[in-house]
């Protein structure tokens, strides 16, 4: 169990600062605050030890449309008594990016990422196909992602402070980068372990100088190949329940439809998907009874949609990269690397 139960005021801002600019420096965030920047280190130090709050980066959605990345969300059911360990397993592997033991017709949701089709392909029928105690699997690819975590706020800013810390990051969504080198892929597993990382701590990793880790992260950043992003245990956002819905939408109205519900506050995910429903939302929720009124809330902004299964998150085993306790809080760092899946496929 965590000792950290509560945010104050200023963790809430702090948490909300990093929410709009991840990466910003800490006099940068004293300054829109109005407070002092070392006392803004000291006590992200103390909410990141103790697993109450983290930066996780990973690849974007830019990745996927320029054709170097393929998101899968994979259901899994398990044998009687070996879900847990199935479970660690799956979370253990780098290209699994979350893994998430939830209610309903499934046992574990995945979040996977491969360079490729294929990969994903391979992955699923030798790796997954052959893990003990997987007992069957029901892959479902990601399309357009309307809206993700990364967007997701706290919302305790003032718009004015708000503002200060978004400047700039529309132009910086509308850049374009060119296809990624290897040294961007070691830079994205590299950010993918501590998106807050120093440019000397990621340099060594990387085995690079400052100065090019410096430009190849803003690169990455502003080209949309990564994304990053402020996480806090679940029970410290006041939405400690994770729900999940796959909806239908008439084919001609799902573009709308999606801009619509990644608008709403609780969402933190809506994307495009394939198979028996074509839109797949997740939101944070206050509690268990508030699922069937976010259904309702749902439905209401978007007549014609029909909600054809749901689920709740009981345990978010990993959660973009980081492995979380049973309350949520971080306890590890599985970087994510979806090129490995290529690799093992090719024998590598």
């Amino acid at each position: 169990m965590q000792d950290f139960d509560r945010l104050d005021a200023t963790d809430s801002a702090l948490v909300h600062a990093l929410q709009i600019s991840p990466r910003a420096g800490w006099a940068k965030i004293a300054e829109v605050l109005g407070l002092d920047a070392v006392t803004l280190a000291r006590r992200w130090k103390r909410l990141s030890t103790r697993g109450a709050a983290w930066i996780s980066c990973y690849p974007g959605p830019a990745l996927a449309a320029a054709g170097e990345g393929c998101l899968a969300f994979i259901e899994v059911d398990c044998a009687n008594g070996q879900l847990l360990d199935v479970a660690d397993r799956l979370a253990r592997q780098p290209m699994v990016s979350t893994v998430e033991h939830v209610s309903g017709d499934r046992d574990l949701l995945l979040t996977v990422m491969t360079t490729d089709l294929g990969a994903l392909s391979r992955w699923v029928t030798q790796a997954l196909g052959s893990l003990p105690g997987v007992t069957s699997a029901r892959t479902q690819l990601a399309g357009a992602i309307y809206t993700e975590g990364s967007r997701w706020r706290l919302r305790v800013l003032a718009p004015a402070q708000v503002a200060r810390l978004s400047e700039g990051r529309q132009a910086r969504e509308r850049a374009a980068g060119p296809a990624l080198s290897e040294l961007d892929r070691r830079l994205i597993v590299a950010l993918s372990a501590d998106g807050r990382a120093s440019y000397t701590a990621l340099a060594d990793a990387c085995g690079t100088s400052v100065d090019t880790v410096r430009r190849r992260t803003k690169r990455l950043l502003d080209s949309g190949a990564v994304q990053i992003r402020c996480e806090i245990a679940r029970p410290l956002s006041e939405r400690p329940v994770a729900a999940v819905l796959w909806a239908q939408v008439p084919s001609d109205t799902v573009e709308h439809t999606a801009r619509v519900i990644a608008g709403m506050r609780d969402i933190r995910l809506c994307a495009g998907i394939t198979g028996r429903h074509n839109l797949l939302v997740i939101a944070w929720v206050r509690s268990v009874d508030d699922v069937q009124r976010l259904e309702t809330r749902v439905t209401g902004k978007a007549p014609g949609l029909v909600i054809g299964d749901r689920a709740v998150a009981l345990w978010p085993v990993k959660l973009s990269g980081h492995l979380l306790d049973e309350d949520g809080y971080r306890r590890g760092t599985v970087p994510i690397d979806g090129w490995r899946a290529a690799a093992a496929g090719r024998g590598g």
